[in-house]
């Protein structure tokens, strides 16, 4: 029991700090806490009854009054530490009191005042009369009385108090308990810790093994990476190439595959090449040749629609061939045998297509109705009679020697070429230069966008050489066709201006193609030259010739009458002469001013002045004899007249013409009218 540990405990006496104080575990009262109120000797604050009743036995025999009175120097050697906590302070903390009770009771102990005693007894001691053996036996008495009192109070209290002594000792029960279950989850923690602590430095290790392995797998790597990623393809890559349509995403896994090919390639070539290298070779060739099988499978369809009818090679070319043109290149690098069918199959394609729409397009003009000039309509033909040849149809009135809006023509810029369907429905009657305009304008386009299609598309992968070679073979039907059917329109014609406004128009089609850096068809412009200007001079010759008929014509007698047209016979025909001009000199004008037109820009190697300088000396000589005819004396003034008149209507009509040939034209009939007296 907690009664029997506090009884046979010897604790210092803390009476030295404390006086008169009750020191039984029970509660304090407050008489007990009263100074003074009931003076008793003071014992061990944990002295059991039991040691009381000792103590007051053995002070019956052996008093010893003084040390009790004074309390002696003993107690006060080994009194307890102020910084020591009061035992009945810790049993008040373990009762429930508040956790600093303990303190203030510490500190209400030090407040106290100390306990003043003499150092040695001075005052007189009355003993009533009686003896020393007698005062201090009446002294014990009262003293066991005391202690008897004082232990059945203690033992009252302790009954009261058993309960609160039994839920203490549970209570500690219970706290020894807690605390074995937590010195058990202690050690526990303790080893679950130094489990940890093992597996962290594991852990550690490993992670020191792991970044040194990681640091020689990037030392690796930085060596293997680039030589793996030149040969290694991913099988995305060969998952589009093998199976998906042909898109952009195709041409991507494409220069992937001719990316991997090319570098697989340079190292197969080395002396010391890998296994690796040997053992994905086949592979990857064997990839190449599954894209190079879906390459000419794309280009034979694209090809056979092209053969389709009324299909637009150009949206199909710009579209699946110009799209798809790494297609080509990869296929000329990888099998340039194929590549090359590929081409030729191609340019058979283009053949047949360009050749077939032209050749509707020229059936088309042909049906336009032309103008038929011919040796009837020259300068020195009679126009007397208008009776037209029962060979030639039956057309609209038109002056073949005017040159009129017909120059307009080369004015006009950005043409287009007129469609085929309304070159069928047209009722208009047209010049020579019209149909051959309009074939020219489309084949100059064709061409254009032909030659600029072979070279993107095929080039780099060919050459140049190559492509022009192609192209001449895709062409080379079609300007046959162009050559025919421009010698069909000036071969029966006369139309000295027509041919000449298709010359012209044929340098300009020849300027255009310089300014587009065509150069493939200068063949066709050439030939076409070659075509056109002998044609012209024969044409040239056909007014020169009829000039010089018409001066064969004219009568030595007659002069300028039979000239007219008049009859020689006549009796007045010489009085009915005029010196105004002749109408050969106002057709030969006419003519003169248009051909002068078109050759503003001419330059001194054209056949254009020589025939007309020809022409020219025809209808001086045809003005010469024809003024003859005014005979001499009065006459011979009147033949000047004549001709100065004939001179100055020719410069009249050919004064606003520009150019150095007409210059030259204005100088030499300016002469010859002041050589006649002429003003």
């Amino acid at each position: 029991m907690w009664l029997e540990r506090l009884s046979g405990q010897t604790t210092p006496s803390a009476s030295s700090s404390v006086p008169h104080r009750s020191y039984s575990p029970a509660p304090r009262r407050s008489s007990h806490l009263a100074p003074n109120s009931n003076p008793r000797p003071s014992y061990g604050p944990r002295t059991s009854s039991v040691g009381l009743v000792s103590r007051a036995n053995s002070s019956t025999t052996s008093p010893n009054p003084p040390q009790l009175a004074n309390r002696s120097s003993l107690r006060q050697e080994i009194a307890p530490s102020p910084d020591v906590v009061d035992p009945l302070d810790a049993l008040g903390i373990l009762l429930g009191k508040r956790k600093d009770n303990g303190r203030d009771m510490q500190e209400e102990r030090k407040s106290a005042p100390p306990d003043h005693r003499p150092t040695d007894l001075d005052a007189d001691i009355d003993f009533q009369g009686q003896g020393l053996d007698v005062f201090a036996q009446d002294a014990g008495q009262e003293k066991i009385d005391e202690s008897r009192r004082y232990a059945s109070q203690t033992v009252e209290e302790y009954e009261v108090e058993k309960d609160k002594f039994e839920d203490l000792h549970k209570s500690i029960l219970a706290c020894d308990d807690v605390l074995k279950s937590v010195q058990k989850s202690l050690t526990s923690f303790q080893q679950d810790l130094g489990a940890v602590s093992a597996e962290i430095e594991t852990l550690q290790s490993r992670s020191t093994a792991m970044n040194t392995r990681l640091e020689n797998r990037k030392v690796v790597e930085t060596l293997l990476g680039p030589a793996i990623e030149e040969v290694a393809i991913s099988p995305e890559v060969v998952s589009i190439i093998s199976e998906d349509p042909i898109d952009q995403s195709w041409l991507s896994a494409l220069e992937e595959l001719d990316k991997r090919s090319v570098a697989m390639h340079r190292a197969s070539q080395t002396p010391n090449r890998s296994l690796a290298v040997s053992d994905l070779k086949p592979l990857l060739d064997d990839l190449s040749n599954k894209a190079i099988e879906r390459i000419r499978d794309f280009f034979v369809s694209q090809i056979k629609a092209l053969r389709s009818p009324s299909i637009n090679a150009q949206i199909i070319q710009q579209q699946s061939f110009i799209r798809y043109k790494e297609l080509y290149s990869f296929l000329a690098r990888h099998h340039p045998v194929l590549g090359e069918e590929i081409g030729q199959a191609y340019i058979n394609t283009m053949r047949w297509y360009y050749l077939s729409n032209f050749t509707r397009y020229k059936n088309a003009l042909d049906k336009l109705s032309i103008f038929v000039i011919d040796r009837n309509d020259a300068i020195g033909a009679d126009q007397t009679a208008h009776r037209a040849p029962a060979n030639r149809p039956s057309q609209a009135s038109h002056d073949a020697l005017a040159i009129g809006r017909r120059a307009d023509v080369l004015k006009q810029s950005h043409q287009a070429a007129l469609p085929a369907h309304i070159a069928e429905d047209s009722k208009q009657t047209h010049y020579v230069e019209t149909p051959f305009l309009h074939f020219n304008l489309a084949l100059v386009d064709n061409v254009t966008a032909e030659y600029s299609f072979l070279a993107n598309f095929f080039s780099p992968a060919i050459g140049l050489p190559t492509v022009s070679r192609y192209f001449s073979a895709i062409f080379s039907p079609t300007f046959s066709l162009g050559h025919a059917f421009t010698k069909s329109l000036v071969e029966a014609s006369d139309d000295c201006l027509g041919i000449l406004l298709c010359v012209r128009l044929n340098q300009h089609f020849a300027f255009e193609l310089q300014r587009r850096k065509i150069p493939v068809a200068d063949g066709y412009i050439n030939g076409t030259n070659m075509l056109l200007w002998p044609r012209f001079q024969l044409a040239m010759d056909v007014h020169a010739e009829s000039i010089k008929r018409a001066t064969s014509a004219i009568s030595t007698r007659g002069g300028a009458a039979s000239a007219l047209g008049l009859s020689s016979n006549s009796a007045d025909a010489a009085s009915k002469q005029s010196t105004a001009p002749h109408m050969l000199t106002q057709r030969f004008g006419q003519f003169l001013q248009g051909i002068l037109m078109l050759s503003r820009d001419a330059g001194d190697d054209e056949p254009v002045g020589n025939s007309l300088g020809r022409l020219r000396g025809e209808f001086e000589a045809f003005l010469t004899k024809a003024g003859k005819g005014f005979g001499s004396g009065a006459g011979e003034r009147k033949r000047e007249r004549f001709l100065a008149n004939n001179y100055s209507l020719i410069l009249t009509i050919v004064g606003d013409t520009g150019g150095k040939l007409a210059g030259d034209t204005r100088e030499y009939f300016e002469g010859l009218r002041d050589g006649v007296g002429g003003i």
